[in-house]
Formats: C-alpha cells, structure tokens, sequence
C-alpha cells in the first residue's frame, strides 16, 4: 500500500482529522529532553523530529489537516517545526495548563465535533517511533473502519520483547464486521518481569500503543458518560476560546478538568473499545535504553550519534551533541553528552534518569529543566559568560524575525554582528548593521533588533548592569503577542 493512500472501508469521501498531543517533557530522555525542549521537539530516530515525523505519518489523500494540542510555552515551536515541514493548514489549540490526556483529547473532539460531527479523528502522541509506516496505514485503515460501526478503535503492538515499561490489552473475540479488528477483554497495567514474559509467551497480550481512532460523536458521547467533568471543561474552555496569531487559545475553564488519562477514565470503562492488533515498528521512545532497541548499531551492538569513539565497547548508546565523547572497554552503557551535561548510566538503569531529574529539580539545579540555548518565536539565544555585572550571550534570528521593542532598567547592551544583517531601532532611529559592526545600546533605550536578509542573523550580546534577569525587559510592542 502507498505511504500516501488511505482506504476508508464502507467511507468514501471521508477525512480522517490527526490529533496530535504535543505534550509532557519525556524526563527519562534527559539531558536532551528537558521542559523548556522536550522530546517530541528533537530529532531522536531521523533527520526529523519527533513532532515532525508523527505529522508527516497523516498527511495526503484520506487526511484532513492536523490539530496539535500542546502548551503555551510551546506554541512557536510547534508552529515552526509543521512550516520546516511543508505541514500546511494545521491547527494548534493551546492548553492553558496540562491537564493530562483525557482532556486535551476532549477539547480536540468538542472543536472538531462542532464542525463535523461524523469526523473520523486519529488521536496520537507527538513523541513515538514508528518504523514501518505503511502497515501502520494498513492498520489504520481497518480502525477506521471499526470507528465507522460506532467503535473506539486503539492499536495494540504485538510485542517483541517482555517490556514493564508498557500498559498492556487483553484481546478477546473477533469484532464482527471488520476484519482485523478484536474486541477488548481487558486492560492491563505495566506489569513486573515475570508477567511481561508470560504475555510474551502467551500471544494474547499486545502492548497499547496510546493510539486511537473514533467518530467525533462517538467520543464526546463516551466521555460524557465516563468522564463527564472532563467533558463541561473541555465543552466550556472551547467555548471561551479566542483566536491569536493563528493559535486557538483555549478559554481558562479548561484547567477544572480532571487530571486523568483517557485509558483509565473512558477505554477500561466503555463497551465500545476494539483491537487492532498490528506490527508497525512501535515505540514510545521513553528512555534511553528504548531507543538503543531500534537505533542502527554497529557489529558490536553499539548505536551512535554525533562526535562518538569507540575502543572495545559493546552494546553501548553514546551520544554527542558538539564535544567529543570517547569510550573505552564498557559494555551496556548509556553516555550522552549536550553542551552543559552529561549523562552516564548503566542501561538496565535508564527509567532511573527521572529519579535523577527529580533529584536535580529539588536541588534547584537550572540544567534539570532547562538548555543553555533557550528558544524563542524569532529564533534563539544561549549563554557564552556570565561575570560580575556583565553576561555575554550568542544570538541568533531566524530570517524574518523580529523580537519585541523593548527597554531595560538595570542593564545596557552593546550588539556585535558576526553573520548576516541587523536593522535595529533605537530610540526611533533605524540602523543597519553588517558583519563586524557594532552598536550601543544605553540603560533605558527603547530598542528593537530584526532580521531583514535571507540568511539567520548571528550576534554577539554584552550586558552590563546591576541586575541581568530576562525578567529586566519592558514589552512596549510585541509581534508574537507577549507581554
């Protein structure tokens, strides 16, 4: 079958609409993954991010154009990343707090629903690996099918290994009607070791993939019987809802929601769940040792990405992201390397690495939530030095952008350009700078600094001053609607 096609049995005509959830952090991947840049936003398995290759999964003929839910903080880059990847048309709806799935699920189906009641939605996670797509298309046709009798159709993952990380369903009798789907007898928690290989062995357990399909009013009808406070929220906060820049910011009702999963509050309950079962190459990627399961690795077991050496290791995930990480002589380890920490773990110990992210929260350690490189709408900035009254940061504008007219009043700022072009406002003048020139900026100045040229502006920042916080700016105008 076409990566591109989708057969909709007994539908013709029809769209189905992807439901991208784009949130949580993924702390067992750190010190890649953290809050301010979680997974979904990084390119784990290809050239893609996660965000990226999950969109690109339901996209062409048979789809409708995305809606992603994900967080304020995230907005722009979930925006940016669909635009890098030719993703036209998508809605992003924004929580105004994380309120866990059941939620952000429900306000996707009430907005859809309002337009299209007999919409076909396609609800996914932002952050999993799926190697073969087309028999995830394949399989998505026949839930497709199962959710046109009225089902709420969920894959279930054939398992290739005793996993513990993983929820698991019990499939029972075959669905009439649609071949390929089964009914559900029951759902299963993330079960111990012994369990896990019993499922394995037994062939009637399948991992739950997290993934499902289902009529709009399908839906909203089994939320309002299983979970209806979820479903007044997410009816009132889409009805509070205001449009901004493109975003669809949901209203502040939506944080009453009950904080539960659509598993435990809708599909362990509802009699309308199916099966179907499918072997597409799934893997949520949740820690690192998961993702050395279906990473390419060398003749001695080992995956690599960046600037990685190696001398008699085995089994080993390295990974760099600038600096150069050798390893010598250890076997079954995980080594991962960003430009402000490192990580090193045995791999049976990899689900610890939030226990660790826990640990370095409650010690207040600014590396546990956040990079040195923090991203923003118009591009990005990260810290070169930090002194006595002074910092030094490296900027970088994409082109087209524009950050906020501003002023400071603690710190005044002297701007080098080292690639591309800067038109800068000061005080109501407008000034271009090119490579190697400079401009100060004096305590109090209202400034603006935008890339006008084709190519990603690059500068240098000083500041000097009593007080250095990103809390000293003053918005006087704003093009990305901050204050």
């Amino acid at each position: 079958m076409p990566q591109d096609t989708v057969p909709l049995a007994g539908h013709p005509g029809d769209s189905i609409v992807p439901v991208i959830l784009c949130g949580g952090t993924g702390s067992r991947l750190w010190p890649l993954s953290r809050e301010g840049y979680p997974k979904q936003f990084w390119p784990l398995i290809s050239a893609g991010t996660m965000l990226q290759e999950t969109a690109a999964r339901a996209r062409g003929p048979g789809f409708a154009a995305p809606v992603v839910v994900c967080g304020e903080a995230h907005r722009f880059l979930v925006a940016e990343q669909l635009r890098e990847a030719g993703i036209d048309g998508a809605r992003i709806v924004l929580e105004p707090e994380a309120r866990n799935s059941a939620a952000a699920i429900a306000a996707a189906a009430v907005l859809i629903g309002e337009e299209t009641p007999g919409a076909t939605l396609w609800i996914m996670a932002a952050d999993a690996a799926v190697q073969d797509v087309p028999a995830l298309r394949q399989a998505l046709a026949i839930a497709a099918a199962a959710a046109g009798t009225g089902r709420i159709a969920t894959f279930g993952i054939r398992p290739t290994m005793p996993e513990t990380g993983y929820g698991y369903i019990e499939v029972g009798a075959p669905l009439p009607g649609v071949e390929g789907a089964q009914q559900i007898a029951r759902f299963v928690e993330k079960p111990d070791a012994a369990t896990a290989e019993r499922f394995l062995q037994g062939g009637r357990h399948l991992w739950n993939s997290g993934m499902f399909v289902a009529r709009a009013a399908t839906l909203l009808a089994e939320i309002a019987a299983h979970a209806p406070e979820v479903l007044a929220a997410a009816r009132g906060a889409v009805a509070e809802a205001v449009r901004d820049l493109g975003f669809v910011r949901l209203g502040p009702g939506f944080v009453s929601a009950p904080s539960v999963s659509i598993d435990t509050s809708v599909m362990e309950r509802t009699q309308l769940a199916a099966v179907v079962p499918c072997e597409p190459g799934w893997s949520d990627v949740g820690s690192w040792s998961s993702l050395w399961d279906i990473a390419p690795k060398d003749g001695a077991g080992n995956a690599t990405k960046g600037p990685v050496a190696l001398l008699d290791a085995k089994r080993c995930f390295v990974r760099s992201e600038g600096i150069l990480a050798a390893v010598i002589g250890l076997e079954d380890v995980v080594l991962v390397v960003t430009d402000d920490a490192v990580l090193a773990c045995h791999r049976d110990r990899a689900q610890d690495v939030k226990r660790m992210v826990e640990k370095l929260k409650a010690a207040g350690q600014r590396e546990a939530t956040e990079h040195r490189r923090v991203y923003r709408p118009w591009g990005s900035y990260e810290g070169v030095a930090l002194g006595t009254r002074f910092q030094v940061k490296k900027i970088n504008v994409r082109p087209g952008g524009k950050l906020s007219l501003q002023k400071h009043y603690h710190r005044a700022e002297h701007w080098v350009v080292v690639a591309g072009t800067a038109m800068v406002e000061r005080d109501g003048e407008r000034i271009l700078l090119r490579e190697n020139e400079s401009l100060y900026l004096p305590l109090g100045c209202v400034h603006r600094l935008e890339n006008p040229g084709m190519i990603p502006l690059t500068l240098i920042e000083v500041q000097s001053g009593s007080y250095l916080g990103e809390d000293d700016i003053i918005r006087l105008e704003d093009t990305y609607g901050r204050v």
